[in-house]
């Protein structure tokens, strides 16, 4: 079976571009930080933990909690739907994907985070 290389890859070197999507559309570094607490059940310091220690997408979401809502997460992302995706940890990449398109595209924190 093939892996995936987002899944070996350093969750801290996608961050800054969750980040930039975000800044560029006028929300904020905390704002991406919390979808990713909410997503993830991580707190802010096992947050940066993980940012400074270079864990991989693979070793990041299997330390996660995820979010009960998580499965309330439908929709598109390059082109195809977050809810149909077979792969549990890709499927999980996609969730967050998805949150931060939803941000950049202006929606609410509350709906954003199934609130």
């Amino acid at each position: 079976m093939r892996v995936h290389r987002i899944f070996t890859t350093a969750f801290s070197s996608v961050y800054p571009h969750y980040v930039n999507k975000a800044e560029r559309k006028g929300r904020t570094k905390a704002e991406v930080d919390e979808i990713i607490r909410w997503l993830t059940g991580f707190d802010q310091p096992t947050l940066e933990r993980h940012l400074k220690d270079d864990t991989t997408f693979d070793e990041f979401f299997a330390a996660a909690d995820l979010n009960s809502n998580a499965t309330l997460i439908t929709g598109v992302v390059c082109g195809i739907r977050v809810e149909n995706v077979e792969d549990p940890l890709m499927q999980k990449i996609r969730y967050l994907d998805k949150l931060i398109d939803e941000l950049a595209k202006g929606k609410k924190m509350e709906k954003i985070l199934r609130s």
